[in-house]
């Protein structure tokens, strides 16, 4: 992932020797520093993680609907949808329905 030119501020990081000489490693074998293999673990880590935790209140948003509405698919009308893709019957979409 490119990293945006911004401002850098400096942090200081706390390793392990064991952890420090596989790091060294796999800097070593990429080519690359330390310092770019670290900032693109966090970087990666980052991302995600907040993909994670948009996934985690897209959930909980779910299902809050659905305990307001009631609506839903059940779990073989989708995987009946789910079997057709692909194949010259494919069904559309099921509709929710309390």
């Amino acid at each position: 992932m490119p990293q945006p030119h911004i401002a850098a501020k400096t942090v200081s990081v706390k390793l392990d020797a064991q952890t420090r000489m596989r790091l060294d490693n796999v800097a070593e074998v990429r080519h690359r520093s330390a310092h770019w293999v670290m900032r693109e673990a966090i970087s990666q880590y980052i991302h995600r993680e907040e993909k994670r935790e948009a996934f985690r209140r897209d959930t909980v948003q779910a299902w809050e609907e659905y305990q307001q509405t009631g609506l839903h698919a059940t779990a073989v009308e989708v995987n009946n949808w789910l079997d057709s893709w692909g194949k010259d019957n494919e069904l559309p979409a099921p509709v929710c329905h309390k």
